[in-house]
């Protein structure tokens, strides 16, 4: 009882704003009304996803080379009322390897002429979490990236 009431009084707590927007907007679409007209077809564009994604990895490709982002990552505090769809839009690289349900990483590798944070992403064949990991440890070396930041909140 202790440990449920903890998690149920606390659940939400590390979330910012823009994580449970994305939280309620799963759950409104997987309400009853909705589970028929969004779900379901999400599910037969997740399978074609995940086969495109099969395709390329049957020819021995180990990993794919994408941007982590479209732009750089924003500042702190800088997208706090930004247009949700913007923000959406910004996970383009990113959404469809949750879809197929493949492993990925960002790796830092640079910054921008702002000095906000630039990021490669790598993404690895299913249940090739390690050589996925050794990729991107090579990645991180060949780019040379040490930059910290002056403050670490």
């Amino acid at each position: 009882d202790g440990i449920t009431e903890m998690y149920e009084n606390t659940r939400a707590q590390g979330f910012g704003p823009e994580v449970q927007r994305r939280v309620m907007i799963g759950t409104y679409v997987l309400s009853a009304g909705f589970y028929d007209a969004y779900y379901n077809r999400a599910r037969r564009v997740r399978t074609l996803i995940k086969k495109d994604f099969e395709d390329v990895f049957a020819t021995g490709v180990e990993a794919i080379l994408t941007p982590a982002t479209p732009s750089a990552a924003f500042g702190l505090g800088e997208m706090t009322d930004a247009d949700p769809v913007q923000m959406y839009l910004n996970d383009v690289f990113t959404v469809t390897v949750n879809l197929a349900g493949l492993p990925g990483i960002s790796v830092p590798a640079g910054v921008n002429q702002q000095g906000l944070p630039l990021g490669l992403q790598l993404i690895g064949r299913p249940w090739e979490e390690g050589d996925l990991l050794n990729c991107a440890y090579a990645l991180e070396q060949a780019a040379g990236f040490v930059a910290k930041p002056d403050k670490w909140w």
